[in-house]
């Protein structure tokens, strides 16, 4: 059944992309994120569904006079300087040929991550693309939220199979970034119980984040509540609401939980842990001796008897700093660092200058919580091999997409270019190069 109804909503879809490839890149991203078709039990579990889609949206691409550069933003910049590394890296890997395949997959959500940036231009996309986000991983966060509170939050709760958040401390990330995005949609809301639904979706999905049982997400939640009421105007009370909501969840919670969580403090006798800095330690002795890092296909014996402290224990890096540094080096490194630095930047711009007029007022909202949800990943993804995965990329764009569309709603004259940030006579990309008012507010902050 689950099968059909996918299928009936897939090809129509795809269909409708030809015509209003919009559509096709919101399809595009549902599938890509939450992987619906995972959860059926037939023909459609293995379909070709995401490659039926991107090819109907890029169809309908080319056919639209609907769609803008997507070269529009510092962070865009970054991402494709990172692409093209990516190649480099690969054809210098360890093992070309075995890198090629993650290549494939990573380059496939990249271009379409460009595809998105040409498609979202209005307010309304921008909209339609933050519910399709915030939707495709809080159904997880609500079904995992119940069935903690049913079974005592004695499981895992783990995502869709194949997918990046079929882990369970993945999804807890992913949980993570998606909160700030659920609370930024409800302030877009005017019904009281719209409000209340989806309050009650937000303390599922964070009573599911415990219920994950992962460590990271611990250290991820409590950086974005300290963002949080750092920010926050009465300090006093939101730590002291902050506290009680703490002490209420984790009263719940049982001593298979208090004990996994105690290993924050005795990791050297927790394997897992150990296997982690032991990939660590490997990844930076790979990364010292190879300028183009290993390439994707580094995590097996031959590399590990190699560089690894302890060649016994083979596991993935963890860590999306580390899992950039086995495989791409230290040039690598520093451009996804910059990446999100200037993602982290042009949120601030959102909160800065969303405040120049009433019609862009909710991009202060928006560009607040990206940078929330960019903690959760910058201190989640510390211990999670998720460089490539979907979802910051999305935030990434909807960003990028926010920032124009301020800035144009902001032209009340003849704009001029921002001087470009120079070091040692090198353009620094990390700053803001768009066009801006002259004599307006935007042009004076």
């Amino acid at each position: 059944m689950r099968d059909l109804i996918l299928l009936m909503i897939v090809v129509p879809g795809g269909l409708l992309a030809l015509r209003h490839p919009f559509v096709g890149a919101m399809m595009w991203t549902w599938f890509s994120i939450m992987n619906p078709h995972r959860l059926s039990w037939g023909f459609m579990f293995d379909a070709p569904v995401a490659m039926f889609i991107a090819l109907c949206t890029l169809v309908g691409l080319l056919a639209s006079k609907e769609r803008r550069s997507p070269f529009i933003g510092a962070p865009v910049t970054w991402l494709v300087i990172l692409i093209g590394w990516m190649c480099i890296t690969t054809v210098f890997a360890f093992d070309t040929a075995a890198s090629l395949g993650m290549l494939e997959k990573v380059l496939k959500i990249d271009l379409m991550i460009l595809v998105t940036l040409m498609l979202v231009r209005t307010k309304r996309e921008m909209m339609v693309f933050a519910w399709v986000l915030a939707l495709s991983v809080a159904f997880f966060g609500v079904k995992g939220g119940i069935f903690t509170l049913s079974t005592g939050g004695a499981f895992h709760v783990r995502g869709p199979s194949g997918s990046y958040i079929e882990e369970n401390n993945s999804l807890a990330v992913a949980l993570i970034m998606t909160l700030p995005l659920l609370r930024f949609l409800q302030t877009t809301l005017h019904k009281t119980w719209h409000k209340h639904a989806m309050t009650a979706a937000m303390v599922l999905c964070g009573v599911s984040i415990l219920g994950s049982q992962s460590r990271g997400a611990l250290l991820g939640v409590s950086a974005m509540l300290m963002l949080l009421w750092w920010r926050g105007k009465n300090k006093f009370a939101t730590a002291v609401v902050m506290l009680l909501c703490g002490v209420v969840f984790l009263s719940f919670m049982p001593d298979t939980w208090w004990d996994r969580m105690g290993t924050l403090r005795t990791y050297e006798e927790d394997r897992s842990a150990m296997g982690r800095l032991n990939a660590w330690w490997m990844a930076f002795n790979i990364a010292k001796e190879n300028f183009f890092g290993g390439g994707f296909s580094i995590y097996n014996e031959f590399v590990y008897g190699l560089y690894a402290p302890d060649p016994t224990m083979i596991v993935s890096a963890h860590s999306i700093y580390f899992h950039i540094l086995g495989e791409h080096g230290f040039v690598g490194l520093i451009i996804y660092l910059c990446l999100w630095l200037s993602t982290w930047r042009t949120a601030g711009w959102l909160r800065k200058h969303g405040r120049a007029q009433a019609e862009t007022e909710w991009c202060v909202q928006l560009g607040s919580m990206i940078q929330v949800s960019l903690v959760g990943f910058a201190i989640g993804g510390a211990f999670l091999s998720l460089a490539y995965f979907d979802l910051p990329y999305n935030l990434l764009a909807l960003a990028v997409a926010a920032r124009v569309w301020v800035a144009s709603k902001g032209w009340q004259s003849e704009p001029s270019v921002v001087p470009e940030r120079r070091i040692f006579g090198i353009p620094l990309f990390l700053g803001d190069r768009l066009v801006t008012p002259q004599g307006s507010r935007l042009g004076q902050a």
